[in-house]
């Protein structure tokens, strides 16, 4: 997990135009399994004024005043989420550079940064408000291809096929597969 986590820190580019801008923060909690490397996901819940309502996402949110960095609202998105506590239970591998958020094809004055976490815990996932699904999504079928996709996005009428993961009936796209796709190019 050493050389993933150099690889990682390598990995951070710089990034301009984010000073001043709203922020927030997502945990990427990996687990090994016996079926290999896992990656936690949520499906946010449908809710009026949520830009992403009902997708597929890593659990986070806004950088709140009371959070001394980007991990510790990881930590505490992730238990208000999904309910695991990433605190104790977790090691923090490394950090993505932040990313700008992208709503209904247009680019939003929040940048958020992934923050990769190796959980090493049993708990069970207790889904707080803001998630309808918790899962674990198994890395191995993402590498080999297996889970490949396209996903149709409408906007303004005009549909654009995205590169995307099916789960079942889980559609990991956007946001949440570009970073994953870095975290997946740091494995080894």
């Amino acid at each position: 997990w050493k050389d993933f986590a150099e690889r990682l820190t390598a990995a951070r580019r710089e990034v301009d135009g984010s000073e001043g801008a709203r922020r927030a923060a997502v945990a990427a909690a990996l687990r090994q399994s016996e079926d290999g490397l896992e990656v936690l996901l949520m499906r946010r819940a449908e809710r009026p004024g949520d830009r992403w309502s009902g997708q597929i996402s890593l659990p986070g949110g806004h950088v709140e005043p009371t959070d001394s960095s980007a991990v510790a609202a990881a930590i505490r998105e992730t238990r208000e989420e999904v309910g695991l506590d990433l605190e104790h239970d977790a090691e923090v591998l490394g950090e993505l550079a932040p990313l700008q958020a992208m709503a209904r094809g247009r680019r939003v004055d929040l940048w958020i940064t992934p923050v990769v976490f190796l959980y090493r815990g049993k708990g069970a996932l207790e889904l707080g408000p803001e998630a309808d699904d918790a899962f674990w999504l198994p890395l191995g079928p993402v590498r080999r291809g297996e889970l490949d996709a396209e996903h149709r996005y409408e906007h303004e009428g005009l549909f654009y096929p995205l590169p995307s993961w099916r789960f079942g009936e889980r559609v990991v796209w956007g946001l949440t597969h570009r970073i994953l796709g870095e975290v997946l190019a740091a494995l080894p």
